[in-house]
């Protein structure tokens, strides 16, 4: 996490303070979700981004930790909102927590930051904006960032599962 002015520090050690107790919460509850699965793999607490950030990474390259990954991070998906909400349980308050399992958000945002500048690439060329297909909700974050870090603007439109990204001409 990035240091903040001095005048923040003492609000920022407090949240700094709240996002680790997050991620114990959430790594108490991986855990014990890992052994109901009887899953090897272990828990990499961090702040990133004002957020919690919590992995299970495994030293082996066995596939099991994949079946918490799913298809298209769909299970992944739905682990995160789970551990959300044994945080929620826990502190009462919302929790944005993001959670990798085995590298797979680490390796979509590298895939979906390219596509982003890309896209921003191809749409300085042509003038004209370009929609994307839908996308999560962090893969939209994902190339909202990579657009504006290449200049340009992006709105998302439509409707949950259908919302995509449209990148806009400068």
């Amino acid at each position: 996490m990035t240091e903040g002015t001095t005048a923040a520090a003492p609000e920022g050690g407090d949240t700094l303070t709240r996002l680790e107790q997050e991620g114990e919460i959430a790594a108490d509850y991986l855990e014990g979700l890992l052994d109901i699965a009887d899953l090897d793999g272990d828990i990499d607490m961090d702040v990133e981004a004002d957020r919690a950030a919590v992995s299970i990474i495994s030293d082996s390259h066995s596939r099991d930790l994949q079946k918490l990954v799913g298809r298209d991070g769909e299970v992944l998906e739905a682990l995160q909102e789970l551990t959300r909400l044994a945080v929620h349980r826990e502190t009462g308050d919302r929790s944005r927590l993001m959670l990798d399992i085995a590298g797979y958000r680490a390796k979509k945002r590298e895939e979906l930051s390219e596509l982003g500048a890309k896209t921003a690439a191809e749409v300085r060329s042509s003038g004209e904006p370009v929609k994307m297909n839908p996308m999560t909700p962090f893969e939209r974050k994902v190339v909202h960032d990579a657009v504006k870090a290449a200049g340009l603007r992006s709105e998302s439109e439509g409707e949950e599962p259908q919302r995509f990204v449209v990148v806009l001409p400068a």
